[in-house]
């Protein structure tokens, strides 16, 4: 099949504008906050693999990860710049990984420490799943230091994984409960050209939904479904389960796909993706629809307050959808990743890059929360306030990871064709061509890009779903959502993108939504908060056919919207039924980007409201 090859972020120097705020942060700030409530938690210490009985911060089943997304963050900062502080944790953390790795090859902090009899026992337990992550991490430290120390710790502990899972098959189960290592051994194959990596990830997919291994013992409210095990990978057309390891499986299966010309696998992927992306995914880019096993449901099942909308859950589908892109050139797969980008992702950090979201629902109703106390983890209802650290910390690393390598979604490139598929004010080397490309996007549409190097190479624009109208300085012709213009054309251009704010609305048989619209402005999700618009948020409504005013807010990057609505009244008297009175005022509602939402106190939130014509 013709696919599509990555340029990859090392590849792309993110310039200045809203992107390179958001990594400056990252850097400074992110980065350090977490290293630092992993350290006063013992993540970094249960590598010591010291822990005894009855002393505090007892390791945990998926420690490993959390730390291994850190130092692939880490990793991938040096590629940028130099940070010796954090380069010393990360290889003094190598040591203690190379000091306690066992003659197999084994690799795992809790089981060495805490039951190293129950080694490749339970499914759920998340070996694989921490495997995967540290592989990763090894692979990103390699590229950036040069230095193959960790790399070869982690081919030996994969060496050792083939040898128990394909040829003993002497685990008590054949694939992960939670999957990330098989699109992490496709990386690894790509790293090292061992060809038995690639094998490993295939058999893994393979397998999976495959066997009857996998359900021995398995309790039954973990169920097949939650795990993607209830059908073989070729055969599944519905997201389902638990929506982080379908996102990292999906993946997988498009790695595996792409590198192995698999038609069949192909299709369940195109099938997959469009299940997402047209009835099962929140217009903020995030999924997830319940805390019952951290689920997809079904199609068109996406209830805002109890949205479960995990953090990891939206970056796992921008994992998906960029492989995606790579085999096929259309644009839907690049607007799936800018809807995640902008807002159900970037919402997850508050804006001091301190403070971080597990889930990310589309309301708030404080009330509610005051007689269902919630925590981030626990509790009906997802929590208000941004913590520094949860006990499932999974979200934060993954978030430094992503913030890092941003770069790798601006292109990407087949032998005619450079694809831009993300805006960002940065410049490129690709495949001996470079494009510049300057704005200040998502503030304006204004796009300019120089390019030099083409040799008749076209390039694409993508011109996003959400855009009614555009120029474009030179001639092009438009295909799946791109605007090619011809190498000829394409040395000095402007983009220039309508950012006029407009009223969304949702397919009806999305319950909660009816009757109601969100407000959007370019690629940015708009909500309105208690503390800008006199609480009470479930009482406005805004006109069909309102006006809309920008105001500039350099505190959250993008402009403020108002907009005419109506304030239905609360009568006075003592009351709770009455005949229908229809009291109600004009007022103006003021709308923020919902990735700025509850950074300034506990406050009412909702993306939809009540619309009247």
């Amino acid at each position: 099949m013709k696919t599509c090859r990555p340029v990859p972020f090392t590849d792309v120097e993110i310039t200045g504008g809203f992107w390179q705020k958001q990594q400056k942060r990252n850097a400074e700030v992110t980065i350090y906050a977490v290293m630092n409530r992993f350290m006063e938690t013992g993540r970094f210490a249960a590598f010591r693999c010291d822990w005894r009985e009855g002393q505090p911060n007892k390791p945990h089943i998926f420690w490993d990860s959390d730390i291994a997304k850190w130092m692939e963050a880490v990793a991938y900062l040096l590629e940028k710049q130099e940070m010796p502080d954090l380069e010393k944790v990360v290889e003094e953390t190598i040591d203690e990984i190379e000091k306690h790795q066992d003659e197999t090859g084994y690799v795992n902090s809790y089981f060495t420490t805490v039951e190293p009899s129950m080694r490749w026992s339970n499914r759920r337990w998340h070996e694989l799943y921490c495997a995967g992550h540290l592989m990763e991490a090894a692979i990103a430290w390699n590229h950036a230091t040069g230095r193959d120390r960790f790399l070869k710790i982690m081919c030996r502990y994969a060496d050792y994984i083939y040898r128990v899972f394909v040829e003993e098959d002497s685990a008590a189960f054949v694939t992960p409960g939670h999957e990330e290592i098989e699109l992490a051994l496709v990386k690894l194959y790509q790293a090292t050209g061992n060809e038995k990596y690639l094998q490993l990830s295939k058999f893994f997919v393979d397998k999976r939904g495959n066997n009857e291994k996998d359900n021995l013992g398995m309790p039954e409210a973990w169920d097949r479904v939650s795990s993607q095990s209830h059908l073989p990978a070729r055969e599944q057309v519905t997201a389902e389960g638990h929506s982080v390891r379908a996102g990292y499986f999906y993946s997988a299966m498009a790695d595996i796909a792409r590198e192995c010309d698999d038609k069949e696998l192909l299709s369940a992927c195109e099938k997959l993706f469009d299940n997402i992306a047209e009835r099962r995914m929140y217009i903020t880019g995030g999924v997830g629809s319940t805390r019952y096993n951290e689920a997809y449901t079904v199609d068109y099942d996406l209830p805002n307050e109890t949205a479960y909308t995990e953090t990891c859950a939206s970056i796992a589908l921008a994992y998906f959808a960029r492989r995606m892109l790579l085999l096929h050139a259309d644009a839907k797969y690049a607007d799936v990743i800018e809807r995640i980008l902008y807002n159900g992702f970037l919402s997850s950090t508050s804006l001091d890059g301190k403070r971080f979201y597990y889930s990310n629902p589309t309301e708030y109703n404080i009330g509610r929360r005051d007689i269902h106390p919630a925590s981030s983890e626990t509790a009906w209802l997802p929590a208000v306030e941004r913590v520094e650290v949860f006990s499932c910390s999974c979200c934060p690393p993954n978030i430094t990871r992503f913030v890092a390598s941003v770069g790798d979604y601006c292109f990407t490139e087949d032998e005619s064709t450079v694809f831009v598929q993300q805006y960002m004010d940065c410049k490129a080397l690709i495949s001996g061509a470079m494009v510049n490309i300057t704005t200040d996007y998502p503030v304006s549409g204004i796009i300019s890009i120089r390019t030099t190097g083409l040799n008749g190479r076209k390039i694409a624009l993508r011109i996003p779903a959400w855009c009614r109208e555009f120029e474009l300085s030179v001639p092009y012709s438009l295909q799946n959502g791109y605007a090619y213009v011809a190498g000829k054309d394409a040395a000095d251009m402007v983009l220039t993108l309508s950012m006029q704010p407009q009223l969304m609305e949702a397919n009806p048989s999305i319950i909660d939504d009816a009757g109601k619209v969100a407000l959007q402005r370019g690629p940015v999700i708009y909500c309105l908060e208690g503390v800008d618009n006199g609480g009470a948020l479930h009482n406005l409504v805004i006109h069909a056919d309102t006006d809309f005013t920008e105001t500039d807010n350099s505190e959250f990057g993008v402009p403020c919207i108002s907009a005419k609505g109506i304030r239905r009244m609360a009568a006075e008297g003592n009351w709770l039924y009455r005949p229908y009175a229809g009291e109600k005022e004009e007022t103006v509602l003021r709308f923020i980007p919902f990735f700025a939402m509850e950074n300034r106190g506990k406050t009412d939130m909702r993306v939809w409201v009540p619309v009247v014509d």
